[in-house]
């Protein structure tokens, strides 16, 4: 049976998802987009197909028991943090070399190293899990991690602050845009000598991943859509709009589904569809990033918050403040004048996600309002503030309506591209 991928080139986040010739998802990607379009699909790429290899792996495994489906998760959980240990040394030898390179260098060098070995050391809690209230970028966490060691190290008058930075900056960057693949049966067998398998345990995961290895997965076609999809290394006919792509991965997660909001990092899209998942009309916004995930991250930078942060807090407000602007840039200075008049910032963060709601909102006015079934799909569908006041005002407008939210709304649009592959190779 042939297996089909679809990639989502987004402008922040790129998404990769590997399906089967049932339609049935097999394996998921997700990296940050690069300045390397090229580079950022092949890790997304490369992620989808491992994280499928995993998932057969898990499978065996479950045929034995209860307890072999616990070891499958187990297995999981542990290659993750050894890919992960496996970049952070990388970033480890190219930020030392940056280091050593500037004017006395070698003393900053080695403090540096000693910062890095203590994080290596904590690989596991740090990597595992991701937690749902942390960002599950590698960069992300590995730089909040970082940046909280520099800053004490700074401040014991140890090394300087911007030498580390800048050169844990520069490593991180020249990181990113370089593919690195790691091998499955290899880093398989790292990560259960790190995990502390047992002999019994590693046994029974090398035999599953003997089975699954004697059956190669092979990618029969792929097709990309996304904000920079016309970047992607793919024929033309391989490519596909975003618009088309929502319309038909909403359709296939909720059949029913006759309404879709995509609200991704640079653009709103508000799109019509009918009982096969075909779009009859749509409205966007791609002007500017104003309510869109860029604007969240931008006022998350201004209140010093990770962008997972936002929308718990703002569940926490008395009250939505009214924000006049939903421009990234009169936002920011709306907000630091609020906090200087008093306000809490929970009850301003409501506010900005009320604004970013109504923005929607009239998107989907003009693209023939909200009809049941409505989907949220894109990254920003994680925000549940952003979840509540939609659901909120959809109702108030249009009476009840069911709203789905999919635990993998990001996929959306890289689930429709598959399918849309899939298709082709049928054809």
């Amino acid at each position: 049976m042939g297996h089909y991928l679809g990639i989502d080139l987004g402008s922040t986040t790129t998404k990769a998802v590997l399906i089967d010739g049932a339609g049935k998802v097999q394996g998921f990607g997700l990296t940050n987009t690069r300045s390397s379009y090229e580079v950022a699909a092949a890790i997304a790429r490369g992620e989808a197909l491992a994280d499928a290899q995993l998932s057969r792996i898990e499978a065996e495994l479950s045929r034995l028991g209860q307890s072999a489906a616990e070891l499958g998760a187990e297995v999981r959980r542990a290659y993750r943090v050894e890919v992960a240990a496996g970049r952070l040394a990388s970033l480890r030898a190219r930020t030392l070399e940056l280091a050593r390179a500037t004017p006395k260098g070698d003393g900053a060098a080695q403090k540096l190293e000693a910062l890095f070995a203590k994080m290596l050391a904590d690989a596991t809690p740090l990597f595992s899990p991701l937690a749902a209230d942390r960002s599950r970028f590698f960069r992300d966490v590995v730089a909040a991690r970082f940046l909280s060691e520099a800053e004490e190290l700074a401040q014991a008058r140890e090394i300087s602050f911007e030498l580390a930075m800048g050169a844990f900056d520069r490593a991180v960057v020249e990181m990113e845009n370089t593919e690195v693949a790691a091998e499955l049966g290899p880093t398989l067998e790292r990560a259960m000598a790190r995990a502390r398998f047992s002999p019994a345990k590693a046994q029974a995961v090398a035999e599953a991943r003997g089975a699954v290895e004697r059956q190669p997965l092979e990618v029969s076609r792929m097709v990309g859509t996304g904000y920079g999809r016309q970047r992607l290394p793919f024929p033309k006919e391989q490519i596909r709009s975003e618009i088309l792509c929502h319309g038909l991965g909403a359709h296939a997660l909720f059949s029913k589904t006759r309404t879709v909001l995509d609200i991704g990092g640079q653009d709103t899209k508000a799109i019509q569809v009918d009982e096969q998942g075909v779009v009859t009309s749509f409205q966007m916004n791609d002007r500017c990033a104003a309510g869109c995930g860029r604007y969240l991250g931008y006022i998350a930078e201004e209140m010093n918050l990770g962008i997972h942060e936002l929308g718990p807090l703002a569940l926490t407000a008395t009250r939505a403040v009214r924000i006049s602007s939903t421009c990234t840039v009169f936002a920011g200075v709306e907000l630091r004048e609020r906090l200087s008049l008093g306000e809490r910032r929970e009850n301003i963060l409501l506010g900005l996600h009320r604004a970013i709601v109504l923005r929607a909102m009239s998107l989907l006015a003009r693209s023939g309002g909200v009809k049941d079934e409505f989907t949220f799909t894109g990254g920003v569908a994680r925000n549940p503030a952003v979840v509540r006041e939609l659901q909120s005002l959809i109702d108030r407008h249009y009476g009840e309506r069911r709203l789905n939210v999919h635990s993998d709304s990001i996929y959306t649009g890289a689930l429709g591209a598959a399918l849309f592959a899939q298709r082709q190779g049928e054809a």
